[in-house]
């Protein structure tokens, strides 16, 4: 197992540098440098050269990577060409706004799913084809739009829930949820069909094993044979779909992020962009990857926990 952890951490440590360095080298080949972002269209060519210098910008890239990398491992950002803020605090202010919808979002989807797929698969009959009409809909239904129904019922005729707007978890617990409740309820819709998709096949297969079938010749009751022996066979498809969802709304969240108005990475992505902030696009790849691969690491070792076979592959 340790040799397994190990193989894992090597691969999450490459993967963060190799993002480090192609996101360094894509912001060096767009056109545009710092000194004409800082400068605006009222600088002439021989300021913007000079804000250049002043910024590093005309030294050798190689130069410019190594420094860069020497301040990031020290965990320094650096600062906006916008407004001169810090990069990392104010990624480290939005970091929790996007994961706790990922994470709410996912562990939701999970419940939901979970129940819905074990139920289809054991009960059958027309209540799985009711279950798999509904997931195959939720399916084919845009995040978007799904946002902007609840929206309109939640928000605007029921007034239930705000459509805009973020409170702080440790201003108002309650304003808090409130505020992240629709979005995590219009990304729940797409998880939970996707995750009763994948628990109703892995229950099917699961009941079909011949370890099944000899737990029920030996007698051993029907709810533990579902709920313990096969729901565990299931849970190793179903965490690695987990965790890819997961993957899939903390990096997706640009949509949802300004549909609902919410201060959280997806925003701060497309604001660096707007702006040709370039410190700060680089910033939020690096924060994101990380968050990425660490919950690919993750993802790894509870797949490794539930199926041994996985270590030794």
């Amino acid at each position: 197992m340790l040799a397994y952890i190990g193989r894992r951490l090597a691969i999450a440590i490459a993967t963060v540098l190799a993002a480090v360095v192609i996101s360094f080298l894509l912001v060096h080949a767009t056109p545009g440098s710092p000194g004409a972002v800082v400068l605006g269209p009222s600088g002439t060519p021989a300021q913007i050269a000079a804000k250049n210098h002043e910024l590093g910008w005309d030294r050798p890239l190689w130069i410019q990577f190594l420094d860069y990398l020497g301040h990031l491992v020290r965990g320094d950002l650096g600062v906006s060409l916008i407004d001169g803020r810090s990069i990392g605090a104010d990624l480290a202010a939005r970091l929790p706004v996007t994961a706790s919808i990922a994470v709410l979002a996912t562990l939701l989807s999970g419940v939901v799913g979970i129940v819905l797929g074990v139920t289809a698969a054991v009960r059958g009959g027309w209540l799985a084809r009711i279950i798999t009409v509904g997931s195959g809909i939720g399916l084919s239904l845009p995040a978007f739009w799904v946002g902007i129904l609840f929206v309109l019922v939640l928000s605007l005729q029921l007034n239930l829930l705000p459509a805009t707007g973020y409170i702080a978890l440790s201003q108002d617990p309650l304003g808090w949820l409130g505020s992240i409740l629709l979005p995590v309820l219009t990304l729940t819709v797409g998880g939970a069909a996707i995750i009763a998709r994948t628990a109703a096949a892995g229950m099917r297969e699961a009941l079909g094993q011949e370890h099944i079938r000899t737990l029920r010749a030996l007698g051993t009751p029907t709810w533990r044979i579902r709920y313990v022996h096969a729901l565990r066979f299931t849970s190793v498809p179903v965490v690695s779909v987990l965790g890819i969802q997961f993957i899939g709304l903390f990096g997706g969240s640009v949509i949802i992020e300004n549909l609902f108005a919410l201060p959280g990475l997806g925003q701060a992505s497309q604001a660096a962009v707007s702006a040709h902030d370039f410190p700060a696009l680089i910033g939020v790849v690096i924060v994101a990857t990380a968050v990425v691969v660490v919950t690919n690491l993750l993802l790894d070792l509870m797949v490794a926990a539930l199926d041994p076979k996985v270590r030794t592959a």
